[in-house]
């Protein structure tokens, strides 16, 4: 005789007790337990926010680098192109998908203006700094950016030298006890004074505060400061010793003791091979990627053959075996 396989119909046979209560205590107890091992073994290192007072305080030079670069807008913010100007830098695409330029520039930001000529205009009771100001900002375009070429060369050259081992050239000199930073460059005009002052704001922590300046009450757009740092080479610096850079295949928590986002780890695939490694548009590409994956999963019900796997393969009687052997 034939068993019937309707599997909804009514229970006829005997029943046994279960403790609700004590399941859920065994569960919590066992995921808690799992959650501490796991946060223990996995969990990412409780390091403090980068601050760009940190940055001037430890590696002077490249600050003062970054931002003469800022001020010339040859920096890589200052080329990137929307959202943040109309730069043509790298604007991702596909095929005939241009959602960055579609958006257009919906965080505009002058490095120039933001990042040297406004915190400096909040420096109050400083005659020499504002004469040096003054002359810059009524200087032509073209002069000023001799300026700032004249002062970049030499700091280009400390930073080829100290990248390769080589002596350090005379024409940078950082003062250990202070940090000042010290430039020969001839034709660099009022440059000096600017970055000068600009160095001696940073240190003192006054420019991470200029730049979160907002109209909102509670801050939260940390755009700016996190762009011009990207610009520089600290966060470069700390990504190297968390195993975090581009050529590293990693991911880690902003902070907080806490496993990883392990989740991530399909998302971060994509990069590590061809033809997304080597793309320019590569966080486009992927994000298409990601979509079309989720997309897939959300379709999962209405899919034939797939959505009656579970039936193919019946895991639920393996787990209610004592129910269907009744």
């Amino acid at each position: 005789m034939l068993r019937s396989r309707d599997d909804t119909r009514p229970w006829r046979g005997a029943y046994a007790p279960y403790d609700l209560v004590k399941e859920l205590c065994i569960a919590v107890g066992a995921i808690g337990l799992l959650a501490v091992v796991l946060t223990i073994l996995f969990s990412s290192p409780d390091e403090k926010p980068s601050t760009i007072q940190q940055w001037s305080r430890q590696l002077p030079v490249n600050f003062v680098t970054t931002a003469v670069k800022e001020l010339d807008e040859t920096s890589d913010t200052a080329e990137y192109g929307p959202p943040y100007n109309h730069s043509a830098g790298s604007v991702q695409h596909f095929l005939f998908l241009h959602p960055q330029r579609w958006l257009g520039v919906s965080h505009p930001i002058d490095t120039a203006r933001d990042y040297v000529i406004g915190p400096l205009k909040t420096i109050p009771d400083d005659p020499a700094l504002r004469s040096a100001l003054a002359a810059y900002q009524a200087a032509p375009a073209k002069t000023q950016k001799a300026w700032a070429e004249a002062y970049a060369k030499p700091l280009e050259e400390y930073a080829a030298a100290e990248e390769e081992g080589k002596p350090l050239p005379r024409t940078v000199a950082v003062t250990a006890s202070s940090g000042e930073v010290s430039v020969q460059a001839s034709g660099a005009g009022p440059v000096p004074t600017l970055m000068a002052s600009l160095l001696t704001l940073a240190k003192s922590g006054g420019l991470d505060g200029s730049l979160l300046t907002g109209s909102q009450f509670f801050q939260t757009d940390y755009t700016e400061p996190l762009l011009f740092m990207a610009d520089g080479g600290l966060l470069e610096r700390r990504a190297e010793a968390q195993h975090l850079l581009g050529e590293q295949w990693g991911m880690m928590n902003e902070t907080g003791s806490y496993p990883g986002q392990v989740w991530l780890w399909l998302y971060t695939f994509w990069y590590q091979i061809e033809p997304f490694k080597e793309s320019p548009s590569a966080d486009l590409q992927v994000m298409l990627i990601m979509a079309a994956l989720s997309l897939l999963f959300v379709c999962v019900p209405f899919l034939p053959g797939v959505r009656d796997l579970p039936r193919r393969i019946p895991i639920y009687r393996l787990i209610w075996r004592e129910h269907y052997r009744g």
